[in-house]
């Protein structure tokens, strides 16, 4: 692995596909690093704040590669990255080759490796490099950013991934997703938790707020605790993160947990859990929004689908 160094940002022209919560604000910061952006989405509206930055809007995903340096993707499944991505018509085929394409999308690892593969065979370096920090980490350029795919590519990419958060190198192509899945695995399983912990520190007539505040600081504070209980104890559920998403990702754990041969019992239950959360009509909530599903198991007060308040 090469360290991360100051080199400066070569590649001046900057295609950009998907403009949603987390891709506005990471193409805002490619313009702001004073790179010409070319962007597009498929709901031309969320796109439409990056033309006060100069962004330019296009109307097809694949006009973002004319003349571009590198195109940088951020949709919002696998499916939906190879739609735009592959075939005749997709942004692929109107890349230059030797341009950099970087998959910042959660997509299966084997997803990544064939997008790979179709882009080495157009001459064109690849990356998946997906992202964990949620739309604060990306307003705040402050993502974690795993990176897979070989040194040249990775070379290249650096200098634009540090204007969006601190990317690592973590191995050959689809690493990055695979380091991607192990993240979601974990936050997955400490959301859950922590949802648990606050129903069980009320249920025991504690405050939860203060129960909070007095595990800020020791060995089971954590990102989850500090932002996700706030939002479960103020009951805010606007999505950052929605449930559908968190879903999405531990499907793909569970998947690629069953091509290894492993079993992991913590994953399969944060699994089964936002399952019945998006079953019961909640998966466009923030995925700290489990804590309504703990409280329809338990027939809490507050338990009624996207009706949600918390600790009253």
């Amino acid at each position: 692995m090469n360290p991360i160094t100051d080199a400066p940002i070569t590649m001046q022209r900057v295609g950009f596909v998907g403009t949603g919560i987390m891709g506005l604000p990471m193409a805002g910061h490619q313009a702001r690093a004073g790179l010409r952006v070319r962007a597009w989405n498929r709901t031309p509206a969320k796109a439409a704040p990056l033309a006060a930055l100069g962004v330019e809007l296009v109307a097809q995903a694949r006009e973002v590669a004319a003349g571009s340096d590198a195109v940088i993707c951020m949709l919002s499944s696998g499916p939906a990255c190879d739609e735009v991505l592959l075939g005749p018509a997709g942004v692929i085929s109107a890349m230059r080759p030797g341009a950099l394409l970087a998959v910042m999308s959660s997509i299966p690892v084997e997803t990544a490796r064939q997008q790979a593969h179709a882009a080495r065979e157009h001459g064109i370096h690849y990356i998946d490099a997906p992202v964990s920090g949620g739309e604060k980490g990306a307003r705040e350029a402050a993502l974690a950013i795993m990176v897979g795919g070989d040194a040249s590519a990775w070379e290249m990419a650096v200098p634009l991934l540090r204007v969006m958060g601190r990317p690592t190198h973590v191995g050959p192509a689809g690493c990055g997703q695979l380091a991607k899945l192990v993240n979601q695995m974990m936050v997955a399983a400490n959301i859950a938790s922590v949802a648990e912990a606050m129903l069980m520190a009320e249920r025991g007539g504690a405050d939860p707020a203060r129960v909070r505040e007095a595990l800020l600081g020791g060995f089971a504070d954590s990102t989850a605790l500090r932002q996700h209980a706030l939002r479960m104890i103020q009951a805010d559920f606007t999505p950052g993160g929605p449930a559908k998403y968190q879903l999405k990702d531990t499907y793909t754990a569970t998947a690629m947990a069953k091509t290894l041969g492993l079993s992991l019992p913590m994953l399969n239950v944060a699994h089964g859990l936002f399952a019945d959360m998006v079953a019961s009509g909640d998966g466009e909530l923030d995925h700290s929004a489990i804590i309504a599903h703990l409280r329809r198991i338990n027939a809490l007060p507050g338990s009624q689908s996207a009706d949600i308040n918390a600790f009253d």
